[in-house]
């Protein structure tokens, strides 16, 4: 075989690699938190905070009935709604459930078992311990600036961070879409700078100065425990309100518009919204609830594409599919 032609199937190779690749990272699910996406904190048993603490969207409990602390009687401030117990936290504690199994259901693509997180840089994936994690310096994570690139942590047990420990976001990746499931309880160490969403079957502990950014703490059956703590999901909330719009185009293998061609946006109920191009390949979405994952599919003769699922938390523009 002349070098000319292994060079060739070389370099074939290399695209298909990558593009399978980019399909691969960028298939990760993110769950529908629902009504316990408002909650930046959530318990079953007790929310109790010593200190200033700020907490920037709803505090819940329940079934548990008590939450102390925060002003008037207390030092915490809560620029949202302090709900116990009532039909809000209950939902809130249904869908957080329902949240928690989604992501446990999710399956690995990396198992990190033994493994600390301080010093990694990862890139979007499903990543699991099958007993207790541990975070000592930096994490990183790199969102390949794909469109909404999801991390989930799938944790056995425990998660812990030292002292002084921190999650940095990179390229396209926010906190909104950074999920740690945790089969049993969470403490962050002191000063910690977290980032994403704690899930946690029994309690989240937040020792003195540790604060979450773009996220939530929200455990299922026990306790909250905050202590000076800065915890929002404002960025969260700002981003999952409903009437956002998707567009893109759909393209020949040759970078050509295909015209009348017949997009699907499939819902996690399973309905589905039907958009068709126009002479250009054009095609668009409007008024589509946010916070909720979308399977993209498009039909159209003598072309195949690749299914796209996607995370929707904004506008999204530029969602193009390519003939195969």
């Amino acid at each position: 075989m002349k070098k000319k032609d292994i060079l060739r199937i070389l370099f074939v190779f290399a695209i298909i690699m990558s593009a399978s690749f980019v399909n691969y990272v960028s298939a990760q699910v993110a769950p529908n938190l629902g009504t316990a996406g408002r909650f930046a904190v959530l318990a079953g048993s007790t929310v109790t905070n010593k200190g200033s603490s700020v907490v920037t969207g709803d505090v819940g409990v329940s079934p548990g009935t008590s939450i102390t602390g925060f002003a008037p009687s207390g030092p915490g401030v809560v620029v949202g709604t302090i709900r116990v117990n009532d039909e809000v936290a209950i939902q809130g504690q249904t869908d957080a459930l329902a949240a928690f199994n989604f992501l446990a259901s999710q399956a690995c693509t990396r198992t990190l078992t033994g493994t600390d997180l301080g010093g990694l840089t990862l890139t979007p994936g499903v990543f699991c311990f099958a007993d207790s994690a541990q975070l000592t310096g930096i994490l990183t994570l790199d969102g390949l600036n794909l469109a909404n690139p999801v991390f989930i942590f799938k944790i056995g047990t425990t998660l812990t961070t030292a002292s002084a420990s921190s999650i940095v976001l990179r390229n396209g990746a926010t906190g909104c879409n950074v999920f740690f499931q945790v089969g049993s309880s969470a403490t962050l160490g002191a000063n910690t700078q977290f980032t994403g969403n704690i899930l946690a079957r029994e309690s989240i502990t937040l020792t003195t100065g540790a604060d979450i950014n773009a996220g939530r703490a929200l455990a299922l059956n026990a306790a909250v425990t905050l202590d000076t703590n800065d915890i929002s999901n404002a960025e969260c909330r700002l981003t999952t309100a409903a009437g956002v719009s998707v567009s893109g185009r759909v393209l020949s293998s040759r970078g050509r518009g295909v015209s009348n061609a017949v997009v699907h946006l499939t819902d996690q109920k399973g309905q589905i919204q039907t958009a068709r191009t126009n002479r250009s390949g054009f095609y668009a979405f409007k008024d589509v609830t946010a916070g909720e994952t979308y399977i993209f599919n498009v039909y159209a003769k003598r072309y195949q594409f690749s299914t796209q699922i996607i995370n929707l938390t904004a506008d999204l523009a530029e969602l193009d599919f390519i003939a195969q």
